[in-house]
């Protein structure tokens, strides 16, 4: 039966629920509270000729990625042109520079001048991540989770004690690394996921297969190009797309949604997919009897980072800089527990640069650069511009320090910052939070909360804060296993 179905917010998962349902022959409504698409992925230009990526800026995964456009009869070159990022990224620690190659031939040489006999150790741990990479991404994460029953499989079942879902990913890590260094690179993947890697299943060292294994890519335009790619989709299947539209209510009786309240007008469906933070859908968009959570629910959650994020145009070029690089200088276990136990700002913080006008020219005027850092932060702090500027100062400090490059701050002809206020107010999200909601152990699968309202029939969930999880690949998949929930009935 044909179905009209809203979706509640334009990022990945939103795009890839509107997409599937669409696809499926039903009618298509999306609201988006900002003026374009893309969620956390959104982009903005300025006046000055800089493109901005305001989110994600690691493509990983891409057989995931390409796996959404597959099911549209369509490949992602389709849309944008991928390129190969060698290095991969560098990383910046307190002795050194150590730039991951694209191949892995060149990978496993690095891990073996390191640490002798690391390069084996390498292979060795690839070929177990690969496992968890093909079933943890190709069946395990596209389960809709409403009952462990779902994961009483043969193959699952067989699975079950190689994916390591009972093992720490620190402790897995250091079974075949022992040099601080490498054991930093192994580990870094994981910070994104939520939490300590002491914390962290050792399931996910899928994320190494997944990024190093199968290379680190940019696509030339920058990530826009691929929330573009998945609106056209969407589109052309039919998708009614509605900018600059703020939901401020789901309308509920007998225990069924029966209409939106967007700008202040009412508009019925017969089912509603909510894209939106999960913590705001129900806290301000569901009356207090039909909603899932109470709020001692969603403080007691462990929540993945927020961030502090600078988008910086420079006037001329920075020599010394990739593409992808990561300032590791103090220590990951300091930074990970001040964001994750204690809950305040880093005394000696860990960040990011990406500078993509390495790869790409069209993202900044002619010999300028377009540089974002980021420094990940615990959700829910105190947010200032003093607090912002002064971390501000520290990286750049120690940009130049890399770089070799003096009076940076003379050459900025674009700055602008974002945080944890501007991730409330501009996605709603739970006390700020960057990346959703942590991949642990207690917050797995069926723990996660439910992709399916309990008390409204037709109301579902999607994004990174129900299954799978945060990240790109993972919300698209979400965006998928909620169209289908929506629909089958």
């Amino acid at each position: 039966m044909k179905k009209r179905i809203a979706v509640i917010g334009s990022g990945f998962s939103g795009l890839s629920a509107a997409a599937y349902a669409s696809k499926d022959g039903h009618e298509v409504h999306l609201f988006e509270k900002n003026v374009d698409a893309g969620g956390r992925a959104r982009h903005f230009k300025t006046e000055n000729g800089y493109t901005f990526d305001m989110g994600p800026s690691w493509y990983w995964m891409p057989d995931i990625i390409d796996s959404f456009f597959n099911d549209f009869g369509k490949n992602s070159s389709d849309f944008y042109t991928l390129v190969p990022l060698d290095p991969q990224f560098e990383m910046v620690f307190s002795d050194g520079v150590m730039n991951i190659p694209h191949n892995y031939q060149e990978m496993k040489d690095l891990f073996e001048i390191t640490e002798a006999g690391a390069g084996n150790k390498l292979d060795e741990f690839m070929e177990d991540a690969q496992y968890k990479y093909e079933v943890g991404m190709k069946d395990f994460v596209n389960k809709p989770c409403h009952s462990w029953f779902e994961f009483v499989s043969p193959k699952i079942a067989k699975s079950a004690f190689k994916l390591d879902l009972l093992t720490n990913f620190q402790k897995f890590v250091r079974k075949y690394f022992k040099h601080p260094k490498l054991i930093m690179l192994m580990e870094f993947p994981v910070i994104f996921l939520g939490a300590a890697p002491k914390d962290i299943p050792a399931l996910y060292s899928l994320m190494n297969y997944g990024g190093y294994k199968l290379g680190t890519w940019y696509p030339m335009g920058g990530f826009s190009k691929i929330i573009d790619a998945m609106k056209e989709v969407a589109d052309q299947h039919g998708t009614k797309f509605y900018f600059d539209a703020n939901v401020e209510k789901i309308n509920v009786e007998n225990n069924k949604a029966l209409s939106l309240t967007v700008n202040n007008e009412e508009i019925e469906f017969d089912a509603i997919i909510a894209s939106s933070d999960y913590h705001h859908t129900e806290t301000k968009l569901l009356q207090e009897e039909f909603r899932n959570y109470d709020e001692k629910y969603w403080e007691k959650r462990v929540f993945a980072p927020s961030c502090l994020i600078y988008y910086l145009g420079f006037n001329e070029k920075i020599d010394n800089l990739k593409h992808h690089t990561l300032f590791f200088e103090n220590d990951l276990d300091l930074h990970t527990e001040e964001i994750y136990k204690d809950k305040k700002w880093p005394t000696k913080p860990l960040f990011y640069v990406c500078c993509p006008s390495k790869t790409d020219p069209s993202v900044a005027p002619e010999n300028c650069e377009n540089v974002f850092l980021l420094m990940p932060v615990a959700p829910g702090i105190e947010d200032s511009e003093e607090i912002r500027e002064k971390y501000f100062l520290e990286m750049i400090s120690r940009l130049e320090k890399h770089t070799a490059t003096d009076h940076l701050l003379s050459k900025i002809d674009y700055k602008r910052s974002y945080c944890i206020k501007d991730f409330q107010e501009d996605y709603n999200a739970y006390k700020g939070n960057a990346y959703g909601l942590a991949n642990t152990l207690s917050q797995t699968a069926v723990l996660k909360p439910s992709l399916k309202n309990k008390k409204v029939k037709n109301l579902y969930y999607t994004g990174q804060l129900t299954v799978p999880g945060p990240g790109v690949p993972p919300s698209i998949i979400s965006g998928k296993i909620a169209a289908h929930e929506a629909t089958k009935n």
